[in-house]
C-alpha cells in the first residue's frame, strides 16, 4: 500500500498492527520519497545493507508489531549527531569522520524500535538559523522553493514536513530546533538544557547545546522526548529532571506588547500571533521584552561566540574549509579575552535577574517563533543581519535555562507558514504539552506539507506536580539495553541505581517467554551474594499503567536489597520455576545472556 503523505506515529503503528505494511516496505517507500525529493535534505543516506540489518535486528528483538514503543518507525538525524556506521560531517567535508558508536539519544531511540534512515543537512557546525550555510546545498521550505527552510537543523525539519521521516532529531542552541519548525508547519520540541544527553553530539556551544525533536504533532514530539530524556553520567551537561508543574486554572500567559512585535511588517503575521494569543486561554499579560532581547543579543555579540571557536579549534579543520558566514562568526571570537568573557558572564547574571522579574509575572511566555520567513536571495544578500533577526525570539532561551515547544500557528495569505513558541520554566517540558497541543489544534493548519491533516488526540501528559515517583526494581528484560527497557523509557522512567538483592533469592530462566525473561523467587535462607538489579524511578501515574501490563507468572512485590532496604520489584510465582534452569550462579540476567553468546 501507499503510505500517507506524512507519517504520524499512531497511523504508522496501526498500519503495522493491521498487517497492511511491514518495516522493509516502509523503508523502501521512504527511500523512494527521498530519491524524488530535494537532494539538499540529506547529506548521507543509510546504506540499504544497514537498513536491512536494522530491520532484521528489530524483527529478531521484537517480532510482533507494536511490541516496542517505536516499532519500525523511520527517523532522521541531524549530521552533527553520531550514528554508528555513518559519517558525521557537520556540513564540512574537511571534518567528516566515521562515527564509532551511536549518540546516547540515538541509542535510546533504536532500542525503542526506531530505524535511522539518514543524516540530514545543516548550517555548517550548527552555526546559523537559516539553512543556507552548507556546501551540500540549501534545503527550502516545503511550501516555497524560493524561501529558506530555517536552520541550523534545515534537513531535519524538511525531512519530517515532506513525509521522508516520522520524526527527526535536530539541535537547538539559538533556535535551530524551532525556526525550521515555524517555516515547515511542524512542532519543534526544545527541551530544558541537560534533559536530553548530548553525549555523541559535536558541540557548537557546549554549555548551551540541546538535542531537539521535530514532529508532526505535539503528542508525537512529547512521546519521542520522553524516550530520549534521562540523566546521563557520561554527559557533563546532563541534569536529573526536576519536573515543574503549571497551574491548572488561572494560567498567566506572557505576551509581547504591540511595540515589541517585530513581524517583518506583515499584517498576516501580526494577525496570526494575535489569534494564537486568543486561542491560548488564560490571562494574557504583556511583558517587558527588553531584557530578553538583550539576553538574546549576548549569544552572538557576547563571549559565547568564543565558546563556538573553542570547539572548532579542537576539530583540526583549516579555516579555509569554513562557509564564509560561519568564518566571519568564528573570527569574531578573537575580541573576547578573559576579561571580556567575565564581563559577559556578569552581564548575563544581571539580565537573568531582570528576566526573572518579568517571568515572575506570568507562568509561560507565548512568542512568535521568529519574525517571519525570508527568501534565499534575501538571506544571501544580508547573511549576518538577516540571520540575527531570525533569532530575536529564540536566542535567549538556553542562556536562561528554559524549556520550549514551537507549534504551527497558521498560514499567511501568500501560503507561507507562521509559528509561535511556548516558553516555560526549566523542566516544564511535560507541563507545556497540553497547552501546546491546544494551540496547534486551534490553528487548524494540519502538519508539515499536509495542511488539511486531522491531528490525533494527544495523550494526557505525565503528572508532574510534586515530581512524585515510585521506584521499581527490574531484574531481566527491562534492564538497560535489554529488549523491554524502552517500555520504561516511554513512560518517563529514569535510572536511579544499580545494585543487588540480598542473598535470599534464586533466579531462573523461564522457558517459552518472548522475549526471554527470568524469574526471581524468594527463598527462606540466605544462599548467595544476591542478584543484579536496576532501580528505576517512574512517575506515579505511569507506575500503575506499567504494572497493569505485567503478565503471569511475573508480578510486583517487595524485594529485599543487599543493604537491607526494600523496594518494589519483579517477582515470579514459584510454580513457574518447576523444570526451569536455575541461573543464580551467574549473579544476574545480563551475565547469563552473555554466556549464551560466548
Amino acid at each position: 500500500m501507499t503510505l500517507p503523505q506524512v507519517l504520524m506515529l499512531d497511523a504508522l503503528d496501526a498500519l503495522y498492527r493491521e498487517g497492511r505494511v511491514g518495516p522493509a516496505d516502509v523503508m523502501a517507500q521512504i527511500g523512494l520519497r527521498i530519491d524524488a525529493g530535494d537532494p539538499a535534505v540529506f547529506i548521507t543516506r543509510t546504506p540499504p545493507a544497514m537498513i536491512d540489518a536494522a530491520v532484521a535486528d528489530l524483527l529478531r528483538r521484537a517480532p510482533e508489531p507494536g511490541s516496542l514503543p517505536l516499532w519500525g518507525v523511520p527517523f532522521a538525524v541531524k549530521d552533527n549527531i553520531d550514528v554508528a556506521g555513518l559519517p558525521t560531517t557537520c556540513a564540512c567535508p574537511a571534518f567528516a569522520r566515521p562515527a564509532q558508536q551511536d549518540a546516547a539519544v540515538v541509542a535510546r531511540l533504536i532500542a525503542a524500535g526506531a530505524i535511522v534512515i539518514g543524516k540530514t543537512n545543516l548550517d555548517q557546525f550548527a552555526t546559523g538559523l537559516n539553512g543556507t550555510r552548507s556546501p551540500y546545498g540549501a534545503p527550502r521550505s516545503v511550501f516555497s522553493p524560493d524561501h529558506i527552510s530555517g536552520g541550523s537543523s534545515s534537513g531535519s525539519g524538511v525531512a519530517v514536513a515532506a513525509g521522508m521521516a516520522c520524526f527527526s532529531l535536530g539541535t537547538d542552541t539559538a533556535g535551530s530546533g524551532r525556526v525550521p519548525a515555524a517555516f515547515n508547519n511542524l512542532v519543534g520540541i526544545k527541551p530544558t538544557p541537560g534533559l536530553l544527553s548530548t553525549a555523541g553530539l559535536v558541540p557548537a556551544c557546549a554549555s548551551l547545546d540541546c538535542i531537539s525533536v521535530f514532529a508532526l504533532s505535539v503528542g508525537d514530539g512529547a512521546r519521542i522526548r520522553r524516550i530520549c530524556e534521562g540523566y546521563d553520567p557520561a554527559d557533563p551537561w546532563s541534569q536529573p529532571a526536576r519536573p515543574h508543574a503549571l497551574p491548572r486554572e488561572g494560567l498567566r500567559i506572557g505576551v509581547l506588547a504591540p511595540a515589541d512585535r517585530d513581524l517583518l511588517g506583515s499584517a498576516d503575521n501580526a494577525r496570526l500571533y494575535a489569534d494564537a494569543i486568543s486561542r491560548a486561554g488564560g490571562e494574557a499579560v504583556e511583558i517587558d521584552y527588553a531584557p530578553f532581547a538583550e539576553t538574546a543579543a549576548l549569544l552572538y555579540d557576547g563571549p559565547w561566540v568564543a565558546e563556538r571557536q573553542a570547539a572548532f579549534a579542537g576539530f583540526g579543520v583549516p579555516a579555509a574549509a569554513l562557509d564564509p558566514s560561519v568564518a566571519v562568526i568564528f573570527a569574531g571570537a578573537a575580541r573576547f579575552d578573559a576579561v571580556a568573557t567575565f564581563a559577559g558572564l556578569h552581564r548575563l547574571a544581571a539580565l537573568r535577574r531582570a528576566c526573572a522579574a518579568e517571568l515572575d509575572k506570568v507562568d509561560v511566555l507565548l512568542l512568535p517563533t521568529t519574525p517571519g520567513i525570508v527568501t534565499v536571495a534575501e538571506m544571501l544578500a544580508e547573511p549576518i543581519a538577516r540571520n540575527t533577526r531570525l533569532g530575536r525570539y529564540t536566542n535567549f532561551c538556553n542562556l536562561l535555562g528554559l524549556s520550549a515547544i514551537a507549534v504551527p500557528a497558521g498560514f499567511a495569505a501568500d501560503g507561507l507558514p507562521f509559528g509561535v513558541t511556548l516558553v516555560g520554566p526549566a523542566f516544564a517540558d511535560e507541563a507545556l504539552v497540553p497547552l501546546a497541543d491546544r494551540l496547534h489544534r486551534g490553528a487548524m493548519c494540519g502538519a508539515g506539507i499536509a495542511r488539511d491533516l486531522p491531528l490525533p488526540a494527544c495523550s494526557p501528559p505525565l503528572p508532574v506536580e510534586g515530581a512524585q515517583t515510585i521506584e521499581l526494581a527490574v531484574v531481566g528484560a527491562h534492564l538497560s539495553g535489554m529488549p523491554l527497557n524502552p517500555e520504561l523509557l516511554a513512560l518517563g522512567a529514569t535510572l536511579s541505581a544499580r545494585t543487588r538483592t540480598s542473598g535470599a533469592y534464586r533466579l531462573y530462566a523461564l522457558p517459552g517467554t518472548v522475549p526471554p525473561k527470568p524469574g526471581l523467587i524468594r527463598v527462606a535462607e540466605q544462599t548467595g551474594d544476591g542478584i543484579e538489579i536496576e532501580i528505576w524511578a517512574l512517575p506515579a501515574a505511569a507506575f500503575g499503567l506499567f504494572v497493569s501490563r505485567i503478565a503471569a507468572p511475573l508480578g510486583i512485590g517487595k524485594l529485599e536489597l543487599a543493604d537491607g532496604g526494600r523496594v518494589s520489584g519483579f517477582l515470579c510465582e514459584a510454580w513457574a520455576a518447576e523444570g526451569a534452569r536455575d541461573i543464580t550462579a551467574f549473579g544476574g540476567w545480563r551475565a547469563y545472556c552473555a554466556s549464551l553468546v560466548e
